[in-house]
């Protein structure tokens, strides 16, 4: 049977990951390109679980921080579909690698010390756990997806993500 692994540590070693990527590419001693499609597929599909399955469920815990959470996704996925569309030897690539890591660094502090404490203490180790083994299902699932169709169209996907949720929230409030 899998080690099961709470939703919350699932996300942070996602976080790990992507810091890790990060650094390599700032550091300019590899070949962008791999890294590029490593970092592009990880964080679409780390919003993608956060946006469908963590978020929907943890809303009530702290709605402002969630809903800002929706925003900073949007804002990151701009980010990283300019970065795609940039050239390694273009003089402006380090830049927007940089301003889109701090965009990450600022989104990741949030979560791990503001809503993910708030998180366990509400959900309790039993549901925690469940929710990290449907988010890892997905996460699997997608991250074998090819970037263009995971950073599709216009609207980023947490500004369709964030509306279902607001959706939700309103029918709720008006029950």
């Amino acid at each position: 049977m899998a080690r099961q692994i709470a939703a919350t540590d699932l996300l942070k070693s996602q976080h790990r990951k992507v810091e890790a990527i990060f650094k390599k590419l700032e550091a300019g001693k590899a070949d962008p390109k791999p890294l590029l499609d490593e970092l592009a597929r990880d964080l679409a599909s780390h919003m993608k679980i956060e946006q469908d399955i963590f978020y929907p469920t943890i809303r009530k815990v702290d709605q402002d921080l969630v809903l800002e959470s929706f925003e900073e996704h949007s804002l990151a996925e701009v980010a990283l579909k300019r970065l795609l569309a940039t050239s390694p030897d273009d003089p402006t690539f380090i830049p927007k690698v940089t301003t889109l890591k701090e965009l990450i660094h600022h989104h990741v502090e949030e979560e791990e010390h503001d809503l993910f404490p708030k998180v366990e203490k509400k959900l309790g180790k039993e549901k925690n756990d469940e929710l990290g083994a449907q988010m890892k299902t997905l996460f699997d699932e997608t991250v074998e997806q090819s970037v263009a169709s995971l950073l599709k169209g216009t609207k980023t996907t947490a500004d369709v993500a964030e509306r279902r949720v607001l959706k939700q929230m309103q029918r709720e409030a008006t029950a």
